[in-house]
């Protein structure tokens, strides 16, 4: 059975992503202190299609900036929602990744 409050912490995460910015399942993982259930972070995204407020799940990607959880969206919703905030894609390959790389260890920090 999977750890809601786990779940409810990493949308949470998730939410604050800014438009035109992308983290990594890893970089929310490590911000939570559970650094190593980067596939946690990924199952919580795929499960969070009907959660309110809504979670911008497109904003995460691989490290490398790969969208590896393209296929959840159907077709390539997942690079044209990026592409509507001005991120750049290519060959499902975030473009100047460090760029807009976002990670909470730095952005959220206290």
């Amino acid at each position: 059975m999977p750890d809601y409050n786990f779940y409810d912490n990493v949308l949470d995460v998730a939410r604050q992503i800014p438009v035109g910015r992308v983290t990594s399942y890893g970089a929310i993982a490590s911000y939570l202190g559970t650094k190593g259930s980067s596939r946690m972070v990924g199952y919580a995204m795929q499960a969070c299609g009907s959660a309110q407020p809504p979670v911008p799940a497109h904003r995460v990607v691989n490290r490398q900036g790969l969208l590896t959880a393209k296929f959840h969206f159907g077709g390539n919703r997942m690079q044209e929602l990026l592409e509507a905030e001005g991120v750049k894609v290519k060959d499902n390959q975030v473009q100047d990744f460090k760029e807009v790389f976002w990670d909470p260890n730095i952005e959220l920090a206290l």
